[in-house]
C-alpha cells in the first residue's frame, strides 16, 4: 500500500502504539473513528485522469506542402542548393541531393549505380572530352577528331555527343569497376562549359539513351 492515505494510517497505528506503551487511556470508540476516518483518507487518494487539450498554432512552412511525384532534383533539393536549371526527369530516375559539382542529381538502374548529373565546368570542350575519356582508359581526342563528334542542342547551344565503355575509374578514391558506359553531352555556353553525364553498367546506360536525350532537351535555365 502506498501513497498519502497509507502514510496517514500508518502515522495513525504508530501513534496509538506510542500511547499504549505509555500508559495513555485509549477511548475504543474515538480509535474507532479515527481509524473509519483513516479508510475514507485511502478510499479518496486515487489519481484523477486529466485532460490535456492544446490550443498551440503554427503557420504552414513548406514541409506542409504535398508531395510531388517525379519532382527533379532542383525541386526536391532546393533549399541545400538551388540550382540554375530546370529541368525534366525520365520518371524512373531518383531524385539525390545536389552538391558544388552536381547541379542536378539523379539515380537509375537496377543496379543501383547508375549515375547522370549535370555540372559547370570550366576549360576547353575538349579538355572535359578527353577527360572523361581517359576515365575509361581511353586515348585523347585531337581537335579534328573532336568535331567529328555528333552534335546536339544544349540549352540554346551546341554540344559534342560522347560515349565510352570499359572499365570505369571515376577517381575521388573509388576502385575502378569493369562494364561500365559513358554517354553524355559537353556544350561550352558562354564562358562555363555545361555538361550532362550519365554513367553506369552499359546494359543500365544503353537502356536509358533515349530518356537522356529527352531530358538535355528539357533542360532550361530556371526562371
Amino acid at each position: 500500500m502506498a501513497g498519502p492515505g497509507a502514510d496517514h494510517l500508518i502515522f495513525l497505528q504508530s501513534s496509538l502504539a506510542r500511547c499504549g506503551k505509555r500508559g495513555y487511556h485509549i477511548d475504543v470508540k474515538y480509535t474507532f473513528f479515527l481509524l473509519l476516518g483513516a479508510c475514507a483518507v485511502l478510499g479518496s487518494c486515487k489519481k484523477t485522469p486529466m485532460e490535456v487539450t492544446s490550443t498551440e498554432k503554427r503557420g504552414i512552412t513548406t514541409k506542409d506542402q504535398e508531395v510531388k511525384l517525379h519532382a527533379s532534383s532542383g525541386e526536391q533539393f532546393r533549399g541545400s542548393s538551388a540550382s540554375p536549371f530546370q529541368d525534366a526527369p525520365a520518371p524512373n530516375w531518383v531524385a539525390r541531393p545536389a552538391s558544388q559539382f552536381r547541379l542536378l542529381n539523379y539515380g537509375f538502374g537496377a543496379s543501383g549505380t547508375g549515375e547522370v548529373y549535370v555540372s559547370r565546368s570550366q576549360g576547353s570542350v575538349l579538355d572535359n572530352v578527353n577527360r572523361w575519356r581517359k576515365q575509361f582508359q581511353q586515348a585523347d581526342l585531337t581537335a579534328q577528331e573532336l568535331a567529328a563528334l555528333p552534335k546536339a542542342s544544349l540549352l540554346g547551344a551546341e554540344a559534342v555527343l560522347v560515349e565510352a565503355e570499359g572499365r570505369y575509374a571515376s577517381g575521388m578514391g573509388k576502385e575502378s569497376v569493369d562494364g561500365f558506359a559513358l554517354a553524355g553531352y559537353v556544350a561550352k555556353i558562354g564562358s562555363d562549359i555545361i555538361t550532362i553525364k550519365m554513367v553506369g553498367p552499359k546494359d543500365e546506360v544503353a537502356a536509358e539513351k533515349e530518356n537522356l536525350n529527352r531530358y538535355a532537351q528539357s533542360l532550361k535555365a530556371a526562371e
